[in-house]
């Protein structure tokens, strides 16, 4: 072999005028062609991983869930979202069906949400009934979906219930027996009860009883109570302010003592509790008391 040969074995094909030969080219496209092949089962595997994978982004809370307050005779659904900023959000109940869709614009879309709480009108049973009502919601899973700024996607799923907790009974307030639907806050005669003041009711274990709510009558776990008290002052020049004192307890506490320093700010008081179970579904109560004098 000359070095002539040598030379034309290191350079690869021969090329005449400037231009690649046929056999260049062929070979160029096959490679192309290849590695394109190559790019595109590699690009749908990594997808297909992804998608075994879900990458979706889970909210830090999503809670979808009932309210009834057991006093005034009504029901309502709230929600409370909480994770990643986003731009838009969605709620399906478990037939699929979207109940709730939030598109954020202009520059609160630039900022983006991060929480979002509502609680929905609550019309009295003689406009919609229990039955009514658990029908509109239906119990099963409910998924909430949404964007982020950058684009990914936030997806939780929620159960809902149909169990109400029975409304918290046998209250007394100082020693006081208190029976909220005997009482009427606004008109009275209004219980009296003397200081300190301590609020106490018996433990919640069961579902509600009452027409309408679902059947079988079930256990049911409290998740925590939460007693909340109110009262009006008026402020130098006649304005009037609601003092508002809150409180969530522990399952096992069923009684709670109120600060004298609260108690000390006026002599007739609003109060509610909610008996709150595992799934975030909650019952409240509502009466009122005044100080013995």
């Amino acid at each position: 072999m000359t070095d002539g040969d040598l030379q034309h074995q290191r350079t690869g094909p021969r090329v005449s005028g400037g231009r690649p030969s046929a056999l260049t080219v062929r070979l160029w496209t096959v490679f192309l062609v290849s590695v394109l092949a190559t790019l595109l089962v590699l690009g749908a595997f990594a997808q297909d991983t992804r998608a075994d994978d879900g990458d979706e982004i889970p909210f830090d809370e999503a809670e979808v869930f009932f309210e009834l307050n057991d006093t005034d005779g009504d029901l309502g659904i709230h929600a409370l979202i909480d994770g990643e900023p986003w731009k838009s959000l969605e709620i399906e109940d478990p037939a699929e069906r979207k109940i709730l869709e939030v598109e954020v614009e202009g520059r609160l879309r630039r900022q983006g949400l991060t929480e979002l709480f509502f609680e929905s009108a609550e019309p009295p049973f003689d406009e919609l009934s229990p039955q009514e009502f658990f029908a509109r919601f239906p119990a099963g899973t409910y998924e909430i979906e949404g964007r982020t700024l950058e684009g990914d996607e936030l997806e939780s799923e929620t159960e809902v219930t149909h169990a109400m907790p029975a409304p918290p009974g046998d209250i007394t307030v100082s020693g006081t027996p208190v029976v909220p639907d005997d009482v009427d806050c606004d008109e009275g005669p209004v219980p009296a009860a003397e200081a300190p003041i301590t609020i106490e009711w018996a433990p919640v274990t069961r579902s509600h009883p009452g027409q309408g709510f679902p059947r079988p009558i079930v256990d049911v776990v409290i998740h925590n109570y939460e007693v909340v008290l109110e009262v009006e002052l008026e402020l130098d020049g006649g304005e009037e302010f609601v003092s508002v004192f809150s409180v969530i307890l522990p399952p096992e506490e069923t009684s709670v003592t109120i600060p004298d320093e609260y108690i000390a700010l006026g002599d007739e008081f609003k109060f509610e509790i909610l008996a709150r179970e595992e799934s975030f579904n909650q019952t409240a109560v509502e009466s009122c008391f005044v100080l013995a004098d």
